[in-house]
């Protein structure tokens, strides 16, 4: 591979990791079993409070 070559690759990849971090993050983040547990637990308790009032 040559010095030009190398240097557009190299040039390339920086400019494709910078737009990386800039695009929008369309994965959701990761939720533990226990946290999805209380979640629920605290949606739970809620929707009890709304229906008994």
């Amino acid at each position: 591979m040559n010095r030009r070559k190398k240097g557009i690759q190299i040039l390339k990849a920086r400019a494709k990791r910078a737009n990386a971090k800039l695009a929008p993050k369309t994965k959701s983040a990761y939720i533990s079993k226990a946290e999805r547990a209380k979640q629920a637990e605290v949606s739970g308790l809620s929707a009890e409070i709304v229906s008994a009032e």
